[in-house]
């Protein structure tokens, strides 16, 4: 195994989780998706990922714990920072320092962590 291919989260309600994704953290929604599943596109369609319907019974489930999405940025992290709080993401913490840049997490509304990193 080489590297990961692709990433994708069984979300509780995915019209919410699509809503989130595009108007809260400016992913691009790919043609590519399905009424199941919607793929997105992240800084000029570098990375992709899919939130999709649940493949099992997920019912009172703790989905997001131990689960985190990191996406590399070409912007300032402070500039995006200030973005995600007028757009009223829940974000755990301050931005980290990392061995790998500036980090800062966003919590989506089934609990996962979606990481942006700011390398150094």
């Amino acid at each position: 195994m080489r590297k990961l291919d692709f990433a994708s989260l069984q979300v509780t309600n995915l019209e919410a989780s699509k809503e989130f994704y595009t108007a809260k953290l400016g992913f691009e929604l790919s043609p590519f998706s399905n009424p199941d599943a919607c793929i997105f596109t992240f800084n000029k369609g570098e990375a992709s990922f899919a939130i999709r319907k649940p493949i099992g019974n997920i019912e009172g489930k703790e989905l997001g714990v131990g689960a985190s999405l990191w996406f590399a940025i070409d912007e300032n992290i402070e500039d995006l920072q200030a973005r995600l709080i007028e757009k009223e993401v829940v974000l755990p913490g301050p931005i980290q320092n990392t061995p790998f840049g500036k980090a800062l997490m966003a919590k989506d509304p089934d609990g996962y962590n979606i990481t942006f990193l700011q390398p150094n």
